[in-house]
């Protein structure tokens, strides 16, 4: 009995080590024309430097027995407290001088969902997006409801101010000259050079995929939307199957781009839907996806995607995407531009 009792019990340990060994973690922060010609060493040291803050401050989460939900959570407010990338105190500006976010997070095991968009005042979207999941019979918030909601639960609140950066501030000044000579009322001799932010007015978004030791995926968003955007203007991001999506059977999957392209393709959820109903591998169902059917319908962007096995996709058809990932036996990839 001893004898089948050590066996018994070297099994379990080595099924519990080969559990943990599940996890697995993706994050993004957003794709477009990112080339080295338009980074220098610092900047690039920057990024590199603060994606690899949040992917591993996800991995601790769940390292630690967390769930998928708290690690993509754990992640994203990273990326939402830096002024690098389009979420949270990076947010760009819409035409009428203000920052916006949307944000979404989902529940793999349960299919449960939750987003906010056109928020002003709520320091952490996706703190708010996983409280309407959990605390409300709701899947999406808007507006000032949103924000009243986040207050009742007690989530952080900040003047809109907050989210001004200044380097976002200039890019919206130029934006917003390009966009006044199609409306014909700028010159363009008066126009200001073109850098490549100009250029990717559309992109730019924080997201994160996880997979937990209980075998559980999650999937979260957060963006501060299109530069110089107009009238109420929301994108894929808090829409649940188009820029956010998890299911544990098939996968988790958070989007970058231009929005308006990745939901009338609802990518998220048909990346799921290949691996459901043509059983494709998580690589060939996102690849598919965003390197044919987005190209075709003329989107770009890319995605960070992972299976309930751990696998991990991040294609992109755009110059460069701000990505980083660990996956189940530990090795960590930090990237930005093309391979």
């Amino acid at each position: 009995m001893k004898i089948i009792y050590m066996m018994m019990s070297c099994f379990c340990l080595s099924c519990l080590a080969q559990a943990q060994t599940r996890i697995a973690i993706a994050i993004h922060g957003g794709a477009g024309t990112i080339s080295k010609a338009n980074m220098t060493a610092e900047m690039e040291k920057q990024y590199t430097e603060k994606l690899d803050e949040a992917v591993s401050a996800g991995y601790a989460v769940l390292q630690k027995g967390g769930t998928s939900l708290e690690a993509v959570v754990a992640a994203i407010r990273i990326l939402e407290d830096s002024p690098l990338f389009n979420a949270g105190k990076g947010a760009v500006f819409t035409n009428e001088g203000k920052n916006e976010l949307d944000a979404a997070i989902m529940d793999g095991k349960t299919l449960a969902a939750g987003a906010v968009a056109s928020v002003t005042t709520i320091k952490n979207p996706i703190m708010a997006a996983r409280a309407v999941m959990q605390q409300s019979p709701h899947v999406l918030m808007i507006g000032r409801g949103a924000e009243l909601f986040a207050e009742q639960q007690g989530l952080e609140i900040v003047p809109n101010s907050y989210f001004r950066d200044e380097r976002r501030y200039q890019q919206w000044l130029k934006i917003k000259a390009r966009d006044s000579i199609g409306e014909g009322r700028l010159h363009p001799d008066w126009l200001p050079k073109e850098d490549s932010f100009v250029k990717d007015r559309k992109f730019g978004t924080v997201g994160c995929v996880a997979l937990d030791q209980y075998g559980n995926l999650a999937a979260g968003t957060s963006t501060g939307g299109m530069t110089n955007k107009r009238f109420g203007r929301v994108g894929d991001a808090p829409i649940i199957g188009a820029g956010t999506y998890a299911n544990n059977q098939t996968c988790a999957v958070s989007a970058t781009g231009h929005g308006e392209f990745f939901m009338r393709a609802v990518v998220a959820h048909d990346i799921s839907a290949l691996m459901a109903y043509k059983k494709m591998s998580l690589k060939k169902a996102a690849d598919e996806v965003v390197m044919k059917k987005l190209v075709q319908l003329g989107g770009e962007g890319g995605v960070i995607a992972i299976d309930n096995k751990g696998n991990i996709a991040m294609p992109f058809n755009s110059a460069g995407m701000y990505r980083a990932c660990i996956y189940p036996d530990g090795k960590k990839k930090i990237a930005i531009y093309k391979d």
